[in-house]
Parts: structure tokens; sequence; C-alpha cells
């Protein structure tokens, strides 16, 4: 009897549990919705004159390459071992801190340091004799010289300093859209020593231009901003003197480039 009773007191009060867990997600998600789509949200220091945030990022970078002048001389007998270079796409990621100067409500001027860690993956095709049976040959019929294939991998762990300008529409509810354009100086941690033992020796300074956009999404206490931006290095970071002699003079220029997803905290 007494089993009974309990589950009829379960049953009797299983009604007003399920009212009460509704209203409770009800205000959770009502409080959720105003805090992103209501206009009471404050956050983002968006009147400050100065402001910060941090952010994570995802990429996905490459080399650009560019062959030589002897290497595409059809006459030239001398680079004879290399049938091309194809540089890969690579994914990273990366971490760092926003300072924000506010210009005007719509154009901020930002300083965005970061740490990035790179890998830099190239195959190498390398002509051999349709004889030779060494793994990773591509002797089909289709192919009438023979090639083997080599992945190469330069691992760089960066420091980058973008300078950026952000212009932004105007907010409408809590939520804005923005450009952002600007410059990077990047500067790789190991030293040129340490460089010199890559399989393509590059050098540990470079300049580049970048461009994205974005959405910035206010929030009760925070600001989000998830981004897009392009990177594209504007030296030439080649070190042929160090590079082995295989592949030295195959290549004449190195640069870099890169797509990189922001996931910004305000």
């Amino acid at each position: 009897m007494q089993t009974s009773h309990f589950r009829n007191q379960l049953h009797l009060c299983r009604a007003k549990i399920g009212l009460l867990s509704l209203a409770f997600f009800g205000f959770s998600v009502a409080g959720f919705s105003q805090g992103l789509f209501g206009l009471t949200s404050t956050a983002g220091s968006d009147n400050k004159t100065l402001s910060y945030g941090f952010f994570l990022a995802g990429h996905t970078a490459t080399y650009q390459i560019k062959y030589s002048e002897a290497f595409l001389d059809p006459t030239n007998v001398a680079n004879n071992q290399v049938y091309s270079i194809y540089p890969k796409y690579t994914p990273g990621f990366a971490l760092g801190f926003t300072g924000i100067l506010r210009l005007h409500d719509q154009v901020n001027l930002l300083l965005t340091p970061k740490i990035a860690f790179y890998e830099y993956r190239t195959d190498i095709n390398y002509y051999v004799p349709l004889t030779d049976n060494v793994p990773g040959n591509d002797n089909s019929s289709s192919n009438s010289l023979g090639y083997r294939t080599e992945e190469v991998v330069n691992e760089a762990t960066m420091v980058e300093i973008p300078l950026l300008f952000k212009y932004r529409s105007q907010r409408f509810n809590n939520t804005r859209m923005y450009f952002i354009g600007g410059a990077s100086y990047q500067f790789r941690t190991k030293s040129q020593d340490e460089a010199n033992l890559d399989p393509i020796v590059t050098t540990g300074q470079d300049f580049a231009i970048e461009a994205g956009m974005g959405f910035e999404i206010y929030f009760k206490y925070f600001k989000f901003a998830p981004e897009i931006r392009f990177s594209h290095g504007l030296n030439n970071i080649y070190y042929a003197e160090k590079t082995p002699a295989e592949i030295r003079d195959v290549i004449s220029s190195v640069k870099r480039k890169g797509i990189t997803i922001y996931l910004n905290f305000q």
C-alpha cells in the first residue's frame, strides 16, 4: 500500500514538475533570445576609446612557389631530376589578443598580436626510369615518364603582429557586419641555424597583407565575432643557398599565404 501511495504521489506531482521544467526552460530561452536579438545588450565596449579582447583561430596555409627561369627552360638539362613541386594547404591554429582603438562608431583601429603554429607540406615529384620499382612511383600507362613523390614538411611557430582597420555597419538590434584589412609583421621563433635543416629553407621574417569580413553578435555580457580573413606574404622568403642541391635551382620564389577563421571575444 505504501508503494502504491508513493506512485500516486508521483503521478499527481508529475504535471506540476513538468510545468515547472517547461517554465524554467522558457525563461532560459527567453533570456538568451533577449540578450541575442533584443536591445538590452550593452556588451562589447563600443563606446570606450580603448577596449580589448582575445581570439582563437584555425587556419589552413601553404607556400606559393614560383619556378626558376632555368627550370622552365626546356633546353636546360641541369635540372632533370625534378618533375614538379606542388605545395599543399595544411591546417594549423593560433591564439592571441586584440587591442581596439575607437576612431568612430563604425571605424576602429586594431592591434592583434598572436602566436601561430604552421605546417607547410609540399610534394616534390622526381623523375625515375620506368623500370625502377620504387614505392610511390606512378608508372601507369598514362605516365610516359615515370616519377616518385616525396612529401616534405616545414614546421614554423610564428609571432604575428597585424595592424588592421575595421569598418563596421550600423548596429541592427544586436548584430553588425564588418570588413577588416591591413598589414602584418611576422617573425619565426626558431633560429636560422635550425631552419637551415628544413627541406625547403626559408628566412625568418615576413610582411603580409590581410583582408577579411565578419559579424559582431552582442550577448548580455560579451560580444562574439566570427571572422574569415585572407593573408598573403609580400616577401620572397626563399633561402636558396641553404636549400638542398637537388631542388635549389628549381625554385626562384617562396611566399606564404593562408585562410584563417577567427573566433573573437570582446
